[in-house]
C-alpha cells in the first residue's frame, strides 16, 4: 500500500448536499447473512471499502458466488445455511476487526476448520472477548498468545447453545455469539449490559429469522435465537454510514457559515451517539425526510455552523458514539470550555490507541488536550495555534478527523500514512473538496 499524505490549509466553510458511502456495518452482513441464505440476495448502496471488500472475498474463498460490487450493487446466490466449503488458503481479514469477529461465529458452526488472519494492526486487537463464549459453546479455537489473531477454529457440527452476559457492551461480539447460535443447538441467549448497535437483528428478521429483544431495564437488553433455523434472501439498500456522515457533522458545526445536508444517513437509535453528544454541546442539527429503508430508518442530516459548549459526555452515550470519539474530540477542541469523557477504554484497542493518538494529535496543534485510561479532558476554543505533521497511526479515523480540525487551523497541517481512509471511506478527499474542506492527496 502506497503511503498517502493529507495536506489540510487552515479555514474553510462547508455548504452544499453530499451523499457519503454506504454503511459498513451493514455492508459486512449484507454479505454475511446473504451469503447463508436460501436464494439470491441483491445488495444496493454497498460500501466499497476495503472492509467490507475483505468480508465479500472471504465468502467468495468459501464457495459462494458473489458479482460486484458495481457501483454499489451485488449480488450474491445464498448456499443456505450449511453450503460453506472449507477455504483453500487462510482467510485474510485485513484491517476488519468487524469482519474477523462475526465470521469467527459462522465458522464456529461449520463441519471445517479455518485459519483468519489480519494486518499488523487487527493482529494487535483483543479476539479473546469472541474466543470465550464460542470455546463455551463447544467451538474449539486456537490463537496466539493473548487471544491475539490469526485464529485457527476448528468447525463443529455440534454447538450448544448458551446464556452470555457481554462482560462490556460490544456489538461485534453480540453478533459474533448470535451468528454462532444459528448453528447451536437449542435457544441462545444474550444480555447485553448496555445498548450497541442492533443491525444484526434487525437484518436477521429481515432475513426471516426469528430474533426476540427484551429490555432488562434502562440499559440491559437480552437477544434471544433458536439454532436450526433458516434464512430466506431478500434485498437490501445500504443507507449511508453515520461514522463517515460524523466528520461532516463536526465539520459543518465548527466552521463558521457552514450549511450542509448529508443525504440518505442510517440513524439507527443504537448509532445516534453522535448526534446526541453533538446537541448537548450546542450543535444546529435538524433530521429531514425521516423514513425506513429494509428495516433501517434513515434521514437526511442539516447541520449549520454554531458555537459549540464544553460538556461531561454521558456515559450511556458512549457505546452509541464508540466509532466517532476522534472526530467528537475535534469538537470538543472547538468548543467553549471543558469537554470531559470517561467510560471510553474501548477506544485504546480500536485500530489505533484512539485516546492517546488523538490526545497527541491534538497537543501538536496547540490543544489543551489530556488523556485519562478512560477517556480525555480537552480544553476547547482556541484555534489549533501552530502547523504540525500528525503521525496517525495507519488509523483511517485519525487522519480524517485531524482533517476536519484544519477548519479551525491558523497554519497547515500534514497527515501521515492515509491509505487506510479507503478501508471505510473511500473518496473521502474529493467529497471534502466538494463542499469546502481545503485538504489534497499526495503520494509520500
Amino acid at each position: 500500500m502506497k503511503n498517502l499524505r493529507f495536506i489540510v490549509q487552515p479555514g474553510g466553510k462547508l455548504t452544499g448536499r453530499i451523499r457519503v458511502p454506504g454503511d459498513k456495518s451493514i455492508s459486512h452482513r449484507s454479505i454475511m447473512l446473504g451469503s447463508l441464505a436460501e436464494g439470491v440476495t441483491e445488495v444496493t448502496g454497498f460500501l466499497e471499502g476495503e472492509d467490507a471488500l475483505a468480508t465479500l472475498k472471504a465468502f467468495q474463498a468459501m464457495g459462494v458466488e458473489i458479482t460486484g460490487p458495481t457501483n454499489g450493487k451485488v449480488t450474491i446466490k445464498g448456499v443456505g445455511m450449511k453450503g460453506l466449503k472449507q477455504p483453500v488458503e487462510s482467510l485474510n481479514m485485513g484491517n476488519s476487526g468487524t469482519s474477523m469477529r462475526l465470521l469467527s461465529g459462522i465458522v464456529a458452526g461449520q463441519e471445517f476448520s479455518c485459519t483468519l488472519t489480519g494486518d499488523a494492526s487487527l493482529s494487535k486487537r483483543p479476539m479473546k472477548r469472541v474466543i470465550d463464549p464460542l470455546s463455551l459453546m463447544g467451538a474449539k479455537i486456537s490463537s496466539q498468545d493473548k487471544g491475539l489473531p490469526p485464529l485457527t477454529i476448528q468447525g463443529s457440527s455440534q454447538l450448544k447453545a448458551i446464556d452470555y452476559t457481554l462482560p462490556m457492551a460490544s456489538a461485534q461480539v453480540k453478533s459474533c455469539v448470535l451468528l454462532a447460535g444459528l448453528y447451536a443447538e437449542g435457544e441462545t441467549r444474550v444480555v447485553e449490559p448496555a445498548p450497541t448497535r442492533d443491525h444484526t437483528e434487525r437484518m436477521l428478521r429481515g432475513f426471516g429469522y426469528q430474533v426476540e429483544s427484551t429490555k432488562l431495564d434502562d440499559l440491559a437488553t437480552e437477544i434471544r435465537l433458536s439454532g436450526g433455523g433458516k434464512l430466506t434472501a431478500t434485498h437490501i439498500d445500504v443507507p449511508s454510514d453515520i461514522s463517515s456522515a460524523a466528520f461532516f457533522m463536526v465539520a459543518a458545526s465548527i466552521a463558521p457559515g457552514s450549511d450542509l445536508v448529508i443525504e440518505h444517513v442510517g440513524i439507527n437509535p443504537t448509532r445516534t451517539g453522535i448526534i446526541d453528544i453533538l446537541k448537548l454541546m450546542g450543535a444546529d442539527i435538524l433530521l429531514e425526510n425521516e423514513r425506513e429503508v429494509g428495516g433501517e430508518p434513515v434521514a437526511d442530516i442539516h447541520v449549520r455552523a454554531a458555537q459549540l459548549e464544553g460538556i461531561v459526555i454521558p456515559e450511556h452515550l458512549v457505546p452509541l458514539a464508540i466509532d466517532e470519539f476522534p472526530v467528537l474530540f475535534v469538537a470538543a477542541s472547538a468548543a467553549q470550555g471543558q469537554t470531559i469523557l470517561t467510560g471510553a477504554e474501548e477506544l485504546r484497542v480500536k485500530e489505533s490507541d484512539r485516546i492517546q493518538v488523538m490526545a497527541d494529535a491534538l497537543q501538536a496543534v496547540g490543544i489543551d488536550a489530556q488523556p485519562t485510561e478512560d477517556g480525555m479532558i480537552v480544553n476547547g476554543g482556541s484555534q489549533l495555534a501552530q502547523s504540525a505533521a500528525i503521525i496517525s497511526h495507519h488509523d483511517h479515523r485519525i487522519s480524517m478527523a485531524m482533517t476536519v480540525a484544519g477548519l479551525r487551523a491558523v497554519a497547515p497541517i500534514t497527515i501521515d500514512d492515509c491509505a487506510n481512509v479507503n478501508t471505510s471511506f473511500p473518496g473521502f478527499v474529493k467529497l471534502a473538496q466538494s463542499v469546502g474542506l481545503m485538504v489534497a492527496a499526495e503520494e509520500a
